[in-house]
């Protein structure tokens, strides 16, 4: 086995490998410190200097004001905030407002309903979640409206997110997050687990824009409280300190490629090299998701048959092309090509894939 392999999973993912060298080190002996970071005491001058400027560059980043928006580094997964959302700002009478583009924002919607009301305002359900939806039937004064970005399990991603005016709109962006440029300021809340795309599993990022924290619920536990996190900073209790730190060396990372306009012309290269080989030879490998909705970070296909696909995965890891297997609810095959995937690693794939096909 080679020092490095092509890391295809969905998540946990792959990530920078310089990033990967310099984490060890952090892991080791932390700027010098002769301590971890993991071992660092979290209210130290040094690890609050790490911490802070994990979250000034992210809000860089994504051109964000630090006077407007919040950054919370969250335990829990992502998962946690199908309810933290609904909790704060879903209140009695109101009702907030969800585009259904898969299983993770089927779970989201489950969740809100233990708060209160819950209108679908688009769904793409009927169609096995392969598009994402267009038209939205929006509530008028909704709490607000939730999204998905990206779909890992089938492969669609959001190219236009609804037009909700004052309802703030929030988004799950786990998958794709600070894949691309947005307008991030359109959004009242964003949230993302952090091993698709900016780090290690065990940290959740919340941007959240500081004057709908006021307006939230007050009878919420303090846990799950917004405010109680951006109050303190995102320290109010220990946070994830070895994740945090893996996020900052990302978001570093980001910065020295270009930001987000160098990321996202790397991922569009990476993807239409990948699906513009897919669209050539249809006959063979068939992408799971309209090409309108295509995600640039998940590339769902399939093959003939289900055997040649368990060959293909178990032939593809003896090629070093590890994690191609489709989700266990889909099945099929799915690359994950997320910002840290070199361009070698799709032409590798592709190459791969031309082999398999003349031998199969």
């Amino acid at each position: 086995m080679p020092e490095r392999v092509f890391n295809f999973y969905a998540g946990p993912a792959t990530l920078p490998y310089d990033v990967i060298k310099e984490a060890a080190k952090g892991a080791v002996n932390f700027r010098n410190s002769g301590m971890s970071v993991m071992e660092i005491s979290h209210r130290s001058p040094l690890f609050d200097e790490m911490f802070k400027q994990a979250q000034k560059d992210m809000l860089e980043v994504m051109n964000l004001s630090q006077d407007d928006y919040a950054v919370l580094f969250l335990g829990g997964g992502a998962s946690t905030q199908f309810y933290t959302v609904p909790f704060n700002f879903l209140k009695e009478g109101m009702t907030a407002d969800y585009v259904i583009t898969g299983g993770w924002a089927k779970k989201a919607l489950k969740e809100a309903k233990y708060f209160g009301n819950a209108n679908i305002a688009a769904s793409s359900e009927d169609r096995n979640f392969c598009y994402v939806p267009k038209t939205f039937q929006l509530t008028p004064g909704a709490a607000y409206v939730h999204t998905t970005s990206n779909n890992t399990l089938v492969g669609t991603q959001m190219k236009n997110f609804p037009e909700t005016g004052d309802v703030p709109l929030v988004c799950d962006m786990s998958s794709d997050f600070l894949s691309r440029k947005l307008d991030f300021d359109r959004f009242s809340l964003i949230y993302a687990g952090a091993q698709k795309n900016i780090g290690p599993s065990g940290v959740t990022a919340v941007v959240i824009r500081r004057s709908w924290v006021e307006s939230a619920r007050e009878d919420v536990p303090t846990m799950p409280a917004y405010k109680t996190h951006v109050d303190k900073d995102s320290l109010f209790n220990t946070p994830p300190s070895f994740p945090v730190y893996v996020v900052g060396l990302v978001l570093k990372w980001i910065i020295e490629q270009g930001g987000l306009e160098a990321v996202e012309a790397a991922n569009d290269k990476k993807a239409a090299l990948l699906y513009d080989y897919m669209d050539d030879n249809s006959d063979f490998y068939s992408g799971t998701a309209d090409k309108d909705s295509r995600s640039l970070m998940n590339v769902t296909f399939r093959l003939p048959s289900e055997d040649l696909e368990k060959k293909f995965v178990a032939e593809s890891a003896a090629k070093n092309l590890i994690g191609l297997k489709g989700h266990r609810s889909v099945g099929g095959c799915r690359a994950s090509i997320y910002n840290a995937m070199p361009y070698e690693g799709v032409e590798a794939l592709v190459d791969f894939m031309k082999e398999f096909k003349r031998n199969n």
